[in-house]
């Protein structure tokens, strides 16, 4: 399964790179495969370090609350294993 990650433009360079801000982190992304121009402030879907396309706001925080619910799941799970198999990992 591949994941393609709501991130904010926040800086163009040159190259056809844009420096993206994804959960907090900044990094650089390739803008190669996008059809379209992006300006600082817009959102993205980021891919292995890909643009693969533009998303509206809306959509952007939608995912980014989902993956938050995903996140928060698993690590419950994590725990109720922890805590099932007396404190040891596995």
């Amino acid at each position: 399964m591949c994941l393609a990650i709501p991130s904010k433009v926040v800086e163009i360079k040159e190259n056809n790179i844009a420096v993206v801000d994804t959960l907090g982190v900044k990094r650089e992304a390739s803008l190669d495969l996008l059809d379209e121009s992006v300006g600082v402030g817009e959102w993205v879907l980021l891919h292995i370090g890909f643009v693969m396309s533009k998303i509206d706001e809306q959509s952007a925080m939608e995912s980014l609350r989902l993956y938050d619910e995903i996140l928060k799941a698993m690590q419950e799970e994590d725990e109720a294993l922890f805590s099932a198999n007396g404190g040891a990992r596995e």
